[in-house]
């Protein structure tokens, strides 16, 4: 006779499925739909900033026209062509001479992170970072069971050795697979790198022979003092070619145009980038095309604007929570004093 068990779901799951833990970052979005609060929690964008009329007006336009049907169409797994050119010259203005095959659109930078974790992150490999870091990250990375080791890069370019880094990574039995810094106002300090720490990170990376992730969702969001130059930058000038760099950039519009849209890419060399394409292809096959041309046309023109219209207000707010810390908080209290960003 046939036996029928009762589906255990707890010895169902993979072994992975254990660190999968609630998202701290969605919970704390719950608070935004309770009136009696103002929530310092995360970086959420205010939405009264968003381009909501050109967003409109652009949806409506690309709708009614010839290309209405294609836009709700599927699509290619690397994006929408335009807007992918649209992002190459943003990152020619950057300092990273590239083409549009090394650049992939992703739901959002934090789906290039997950990409990115899967692709080069197997179980008990090491990932380098920062501490504190960006908890989405470590959120992403953590599903494909890696171990952490933090680096240390002070503003003199000294801090911990690879050599130090190797010897942990070998008692662990770890392979060395990534760094990942947020290099410009980090969440969650505000503190933003100096070329020499950059410089000294790049050069921790190469001698263990590793990618690293520059997470640059904030990099947009300066508000006084000069640009940093971005670590692909940096590195690109160093190996001559983007496809010789081991830096991986993450860029977002989800801090200067829409979080709503998740829209944001990856620039990386074209042989990682067709491992990313890859990805995504069995992930969610592509990322909204509608909204991908709806985001061209708002940035195509208007991008500069509405970069300065938000970082004119961001600023102010920042002032206001440095003032308040000042009238506040008691003796023997230390914060950053951030530049740009969306944290202190």
């Amino acid at each position: 006779m046939l036996t029928l068990h009762t589906l255990d779901w707890n010895t169902a799951y993979a072994g992975r499925a254990e660190r999968m833990r609630a998202s701290e970052i969605r919970e704390l979005l719950k608070l935004l739909d309770q009136p009696d609060i103002i929530s310092f929690a995360g970086g959420t964008p205010d939405p009264a900033l968003f381009p909501v009329q050109a967003a409109s007006e652009a949806y409506a336009r690309i709708l009614s026209s010839t290309e209405g049907p294609q836009s709700l169409q599927y699509s290619v797994s690397e994006g929408y062509r335009p807007l992918r050119e649209w992002i190459a010259a943003h990152m020619a203005r950057l300092g990273v001479p590239c083409g549009v095959d090394n650049i992939v659109i992703t739901s959002g930078s934090q789906q290039g992170l997950d990409f990115l974790g899967k692709l080069l992150i197997g179980p008990g490999d090491t990932a380098l970072v920062a501490a504190p870091t960006y908890l989405g990250a470590l959120q992403a990375f953590n599903a494909y069971e890696p171990r952490y080791d933090v680096f240390h890069v002070d503003g003199q370019g000294g801090g911990m050795r690879a050599e130090a880094h190797l010897r942990c990574a070998q008692a662990a039995q770890s392979r060395l697979a990534l760094a990942y810094a947020v290099p410009d106002f980090a969440n969650t300090t505000g503190e933003t790198m100096g070329e020499v720490a950059r410089l000294a990170l790049l050069d921790l990376a190469a001698e263990l022979g590793i990618p690293l992730i520059e997470d640059a969702a904030y990099a947009q969001l300066r508000f006084e003092g000069g640009p940093q130059r971005a670590l692909q930058v940096l590195d690109v000038e160093r190996c001559g070619h983007i496809d010789r760099s081991r830096v991986i950039y993450c860029g977002t519009f989800s801090k200067t145009v829409s979080p709503g849209m998740r829209l944001g890419w990856v620039c990386a060399s074209q042989e990682l980038a067709q491992k990313i394409v890859l990805t995504k292809q069995s992930g969610d096959l592509h990322t909204a095309t509608l909204n991908q041309m709806v985001l061209e046309a708002i940035v195509r023109d208007g991008y500069a604007a509405q970069v300065e219209r938000i970082t004119a207000v961001y600023a102010k707010r920042r002032d206001a929570m440095l003032a308040a810390l000042e009238r506040h908080m008691p003796e023997g209290v230390r914060w950053t004093r951030p530049q740009g960003g969306m944290f202190v």
